[in-house]
């Protein structure tokens, strides 16, 4: 496997997560990207609702420092049991 990336680091990158719309899933999300980001600013995190209002699509544009970063994350959320999906 090769080390080769097609980002260029440090990069802002949007990460989403789906899960229930609840006040606790916006907390557990950003909770998760401080783990490895540090601190978010307010304009990093966007959200949307579902038609039907049960569920939230969260987007979180981090500035990644590295790919390991990344996959440290996409690996935290993914695993998470309120996490639905994560792109």
């Amino acid at each position: 496997m090769s080390d080769e990336t097609l980002l260029v680091f440090p990069c802002d990158f949007p990460i989403k997560m789906m899960g229930r719309a609840t006040a606790e899933f916006h907390l557990l999300v950003r909770g998760l990207v401080e783990k490895h980001t540090g601190p978010l600013e307010e304009g990093a995190i966007r959200s949307t609702q579902s038609r039907h209002g049960r569920f939230v699509s969260i987007t979180v544009t981090v500035n990644a420092q590295s790919q390991q970063q990344l996959d440290d994350i996409y690996r935290e959320v993914s695993a998470h049991h309120d996490v639905l999906v994560a792109l």
